[in-house]
């Protein structure tokens, strides 16, 4: 064989790759992707998908952990900035679990059980994110005292927001419903603050 034919059938070929090139990327970027949650319609007219289902199901559980840890404060002699923080978490988180309850209701779906409802068990496993703590460490908060009690406290419910946050931002993510994701939005904004105040207080 030629010198010359072989260079003749080598660009050849090449032109060949090169034209074939876009095809052969388009194919190899052929990868699934996931298909967005399908919607929805409740009898009341809601549109939601299973994104907001799991959201609020995932979230009251989740809100009801933190409120136990509130009540878990009741009787002590706490910081003035403890003491507010605490109200603020039982006056903004107490009606967002209604609210979800009251979404997964209208839209078929069962509303889940939570920690106040076995408040005695100390068992505070839940469907929703891992906050980070079980009934030891309850247990050890509870008999703590003082700065320690405050300490153990905040560091316990900084992991809790931090779960909380994830949980609003794959809602935001994924979810349909305009109440639900105006909702994560919110809590996604409202524990970002409550976080940077807890660690101010630890570090006070």
């Amino acid at each position: 064989m030629s010198t010359r034919s072989t260079r003749a059938r080598r660009a050849t070929a090449y032109a060949l790759l090169l034209a074939l090139t876009p095809v052969l990327v388009a194919c190899g970027s052929d990868e699934p992707t996931a298909a967005p949650a399908a919607e929805r319609t409740a009898a009341n007219g809601d549109t939601f998908n299973d994104a907001d289902v799991a959201f609020a199901s995932d979230m009251i559980p989740h809100h009801a952990d933190a409120l136990v840890m509130v009540d878990m404060t009741q009787g002590r002699d706490l910081s003035p900035e403890l003491a507010q923080l605490t109200e603020d978490i039982r006056a903004a988180q107490a009606p967002e679990i209604e609210q979800m309850a009251d979404w997964l209701t209208a839209w078929g779906e069962k509303v889940p059980e939570t920690s106040r409802d076995h408040v005695n068990s100390h068992d505070m496993g839940s469907d929703g994110a891992d906050m980070g703590m079980d009934g030891d460490d309850l247990a050890m908060l509870e008999d703590a005292d003082g700065s320690a009690f405050e300490d153990r406290w905040l560091t316990m419910m900084i992991e809790h927001h931090e779960g909380a946050i994830e949980m609003a931002q794959e809602e935001q993510e994924s979810g349909l419903h305009p109440g639900a994701l105006a909702l994560a939005e919110s809590i996604e904004a409202d524990q970002t603050v409550e976080i940077t105040l807890m660690e101010q207080m630890l570090d006070g």
